[in-house]
């Protein structure tokens, strides 16, 4: 199980180290975190109705990062990253994932904000602003808010007990 959960916690990271770099967040990595997903339910030998309850958990997340995306708040990839590691977090887990990721998000927001007003200012960061997330108009990296999501909900969840 140890394994699993690094595995997830590499994903993560790797995820908000995309979403920071390149604004993008690969559908292959959405993907091996879904994949790692019934490997954690066997390891931790969940039965079928606390898989089927985690899997309702990533429909209500694809549901609201859908709601989220349609109207150009969030990104495709955050949605999907989102959805992914929400399979993570059942009933009622879900919620504190949800809460934690919103949370880090607005941290997330306002240090953008601090930084992309400091930026211009010291000469050394100012050459680099351009193509960068301290861009005035560069979108917020929310991979980065749902991988602190996952990391600050994981110790909640069943996956981790059986750790």
């Amino acid at each position: 199980m140890q394994m699993v959960i690094l595995g997830l916690v590499g994903l993560m990271l790797v995820a908000a180290v995309f979403d920071a770099v390149k604004f993008i967040i690969p559908n292959w990595l959405c993907g091996l975190v879904v994949l790692t997903f019934p490997v954690a339910v066997l390891a931790a030998g969940l039965g079928w109705s606390d898989a089927g309850n985690h899997m309702l958990g990533g429909v209500i997340a694809l549901l609201i990062g859908f709601a989220l995306f349609a109207p150009g708040w969030i990104g495709g990839g955050d949605a999907k990253l989102f959805a992914a590691s929400a399979l993570w977090f059942g009933w009622p887990e879900i919620f504190a994932f949800l809460i934690h990721t919103v949370i880090a998000g607005g941290v997330l927001v306002i240090l953008l904000l601090a930084l992309r007003w400091l930026a211009p200012r010291i000469p050394a960061l100012a050459a680099r602003v351009e193509g960068s997330a301290l861009a005035v108009n560069a979108p917020v990296p929310y991979g980065i808010a749902i991988a602190a999501g996952v990391f600050w909900s994981l110790p909640n969840s069943v996956f981790w007990g059986a750790f």
